[in-house]
């Protein structure tokens, strides 16, 4: 062996020694270096959550009520409300083509979920998507078959690919209608009836569709048609509505958000006020949970490389678009098999809800330093056949989950308008602590607080100069479904559990 490749091998030999007795000892202690007077940017980030529509927040349900006080609790900005394709009954309003002068519109199993969701974040911003297209508009071999019981889910509503109206009118005024029964008291029908519903609601936003790359297979270019379609029909209902664009599953198609952002594509005077896509961190089916914890955040780290480049489009396209990120969460390798024929739905362990609590956190976090004005947590109820996993509530009672408690806690610290100020590098080559994150802000009223994420789950002490005095907020696996813990501090010092959040404030 040359000598050169020997001093090589010995070297990466004993490299890998050391790595291997370090990653066995207790970690060192994590030192937070602030620098107060040095403000990097103004955070424009949003803390918020989706409420998808399911059968557990139906009226009468041991969810429904605990849900919604959690909700109304938070009071949360730009929360938004999914009725999805898997619960037709639940989320269409009009389920069969109008005929010989009759039309199908129902809204007795719709509306006492939705109003229900309007009450609990009145007097705050909402974005609303009836997302489902009422299958009778498009063209289609099979039936247009739906469950008559509106709890029983069905993942096969949707089908066809081209709508049986190519100039999205039909679709367009559906939603107007829809604006219409919650805004302006009702609407008129496809056969000039009027339809009293008696709601004035004040809705700020309305998203148009979810996820078009994969519900119909929608192609940028329809999908822009069909946008500018709903926003032209729905602001002859509501001229001040605002409106969201896009709802993309997966950012890995440049060209939705390169058409989409693109003004020449669309109609005259079309407004852009939103884009929004989504994320969510899934395992493969044979990962444990110790090993889980590795693979929602590295998969994290690719999605937030995709938002800068996402970003640099539209801020070359489109600069005056804000952007939602508003499905993000992680989806256990179970919930993917769960339509499966007789899937039975895995047991969860009580400190996955810690590990995607702090994922979020991590995730908003991130979202923060590059700019993103929404970082929307997925969802409020999610139950066993409907995405248990990414349930913020248990779905047996409803009462608020790890995940829920660390939106509440980023909601009630940190807010659009504070400065986010720089931390110190222990090396020029790690920017940040690899498995701490800690973000600093000073508050619009001048508080100074550090927000601080522990990706795995071991425990780290962590060191917030000047600390002493101040208070920390904390989620870990001791709270659990409990509120955050609150308590002084008598140095300097903090442990910070496994998958802790923690919000520190400095005296």
């Amino acid at each position: 062996m040359p000598s050169l490749f020997r001093w090589h091998f010995c070297t990466v030999l004993l490299l890998g020694l050391v790595c291997l007795k370090s990653a066995n000892a207790q970690d060192p202690p994590v030192k937070v270096d602030v620098h107060w007077d040095k403000v990097v940017r103004v955070s424009q980030t949003t803390p918020t959550l989706q409420v998808v529509v399911n059968p557990p927040l139906r009226r009468g349900t041991p969810v429904h009520d605990n849900a919604h006080k959690a909700l109304r609790d938070l009071g949360a900005d730009y929360v938004r409300y999914v009725p999805w394709l898997p619960y037709p009954k639940l989320g269409v309003a009009e389920l069969e083509p109008p005929k010989e002068g009759k039309t199908s519109w129902d809204f007795s199993v719709i509306d006492p979920m939705t109003i229900d969701f309007l009450e609990a974040t009145k007097g705050h911003s909402v974005i609303l998507n009836f997302s489902t297209i009422p299958q009778w508009m498009y063209k289609s071999d099979k039936p247009n078959a739906y469950p008559a019981d509106p709890n029983q889910v069905t993942w096969d509503y949707e089908q066809g690919t081209e709508l049986r109206d190519p100039s999205c009118k039909e679709v367009a005024e559906y939603f107007a209608r829809l604006i219409g029964w919650y805004t302006q008291g009702g609407f008129t029908d496809e056969f000039g009836k009027r339809h009293e519903s008696g709601y004035n609601y004040s809705i700020p936003y309305w998203e148009v569709l979810n996820e078009v790359e994969f519900e119909h297979h929608i192609s940028p270019e329809v999908y822009t048609r069909l946008y500018d379609e709903v926003v032209t029909a729905v602001k002859k209902v509501q001229p001040d509505m605002k409106f969201v664009g896009l709802a993309l599953a997966m950012t890995v198609e440049p060209r939705y958000f390169e058409y989409f952002l693109d003004h020449k594509n669309h109609k005259p005077d079309i407004p852009l006020d939103f884009i929004s896509y989504h994320f969510y961190a899934v395992p493969t089916a044979d990962q444990t949970p110790e090993i889980e914890q590795f693979t929602y955040f590295d998969q994290a780290d690719g999605f937030l490389k995709t938002v800068r480049y996402v970003e640099s489009i539209r801020k070359r396209l489109s600069p005056e678009t804000k952007t939602t990120t508003d499905e993000l969460g992680v989806i256990s390798a179970d919930d993917i098999a769960q339509g499966e024929p007789g899937h039975v739905a895995k047991p969860i362990p009580n400190s996955y809800w810690n590990l995607a609590g702090s994922l979020y956190a991590y995730l908003f976090g991130k979202l923060t330093e590059i700019g993103i004005d929404v970082a929307g947590e997925s969802q409020l109820v999610g139950f066993p056949t409907q995405f248990p996993s990414v349930s913020m509530v248990d779905w047996n009672n409803g009462n608020p989950n790890a995940r829920f408690w660390v939106l509440k806690l980023l909601h009630d610290n940190f807010h659009a308008g504070d400065k986010v100020v720089e931390i110190g590098a222990a090396s020029p080559f790690a920017p940040n602590h690899p498995y701490v994150y800690s973000l600093a802000f000073v508050t619009q009223e001048g508080k100074r607080r550090v927000l601080l994420v522990n990706k795995r789950d071991r425990p780290f002490e962590v060191s917030v100069a000047n600390a002493r005095g101040g208070q920390v907020e904390v989620v870990d696996q001791t709270t659990a479904f409990q509120p955050p813990r609150s308590s002084k501090l008598d140095g300097d010092k903090i442990t910070l559990g496994g998958f802790s959040v923690a919000a520190v404030t400095l005296p």
